[in-house]
């Protein structure tokens, strides 16, 4: 598979709840959103940015998309917990386990 992009904390925030929760619209996640909600037009710039990073995939209805995620939270967990340790310990588990 194909290098992830990095992503920001509100953006893996996001995918948590695709994780978490499935599919969803962009209204959802302004239902879902703490408040201050965010504007519907943010959050929908954020999931189409997810889609461009290839962590999103969408099924259309009518004029709307609902959004789904295309990385697993294993894989992606998998995938940052490996650069730590390529970054911090020389690619050596024992060595990040050990610290």
């Amino acid at each position: 598979m194909d290098k992830l992009e990095k992503l920001t904390r509100r953006e893996e925030e996001l995918m948590r709840w695709f994780w978490q929760r499935g599919p969803l619209f962009v209204r959802e996640l302004v239902e879902l959103s703490p408040e201050p909600k965010p504007h519907f037009n943010t959050l929908s710039t954020m999931v189409r940015s997810l889609e461009a990073k290839g962590y999103l995939g969408h099924k259309a209805f009518g004029a709307t998309y609902q959004y789904h995620p295309l990385v697993s939270e294993e894989e992606f967990s998998r995938r940052t917990l490996g650069g730590v340790i390529r970054r911090y310990f020389g690619s050596s588990y024992l060595g990040a386990v050990s610290a």
